[in-house]
């Protein structure tokens, strides 16, 4: 697997590459998209990583894995890309920010660039799929190089916003420094779990707020 990726993420994460468990993730990835239908197209597995660069960094969206369906997948957790059909989850995140914030997105087509270009990293824990197999490529190494990801921007940045929808995302932040960083926690905003928390949980303004009183740009959602 050629690691295309920002040079500032390159830099930090250098020895991660090396290591034995990416080398076996790498070769695992190679064969599956030589000989099955994998998600996202290969030139997008790290397009989180080249939309917000290591330094720009301010708020961490954490997701499971990409979409499994065709078009969908575009290396950005809960996006899509433009054209494709909003999935549920995504929709009430639109309609979380329109009660949070009393107004509509100003970026409705789902791919949620935008987002990622003001600083958003939108990143999933998994960042490869079998077409139309959920949870596929889920522990073969990816959670390790997407935990050290959280590590790394935990112990070297500054007052973050760490968002974290759902349980799988909360057993992720652990590694967080609360003391360092704001971490926000509610259900997913999947239709199973949103109106169990995480309508009303106010994640946009709480971010914005934070960003604010700690001098740095707000995000426009």
């Amino acid at each position: 697997m050629d690691v295309k990726i920002e040079p500032g993420w390159k830099r930090i994460l250098e020895s991660e590459f090396d290591k034995e468990y990416f080398l076996m993730l790498s070769q695992f990835v190679k064969n599956e998209y030589s000989s099955k239908t994998i998600y996202p197209p290969p030139g997008f597995i790290f397009h989180a990583f080249w939309l917000t660069p290591f330094d720009k960094v301010k708020v961490v969206i954490l997701g499971q894995d990409p979409y499994h369906g065709p078009k969908q997948a575009n290396g950005l957790c809960f996006a899509v890309n433009k054209g494709v059909s909003l999935p549920p989850s995504v929709q009430n995140i639109y309609k979380e920010i329109e009660s949070d914030l009393g107004h509509k997105s100003k970026y409705p087509q789902g791919d949620l660039e935008e987002w990622a270009k003001q600083g958003v990293l939108l990143l999933n824990a998994t960042l490869t799929v079998e077409a139309n197999k959920a949870g596929s490529h889920q522990n073969k190494g990816w959670e390790n190089f997407t935990d050290e990801v959280i590590r790394i921007l935990s112990e070297q940045m500054e007052h973050l916003v760490f968002i974290l929808w759902g349980n799988y995302a909360k057993k992720k932040g652990v590694v967080i420094d609360r003391q360092k960083h704001l971490v926000i926690e509610s259900p997913h905003p999947s239709p199973f779990a949103a109106r169990t928390g995480f309508f009303g949980s106010k994640p946009f303004s709480k971010t914005n707020e934070y960003l604010e009183k700690n001098g740095k740009a707000t995000i426009e959602w």
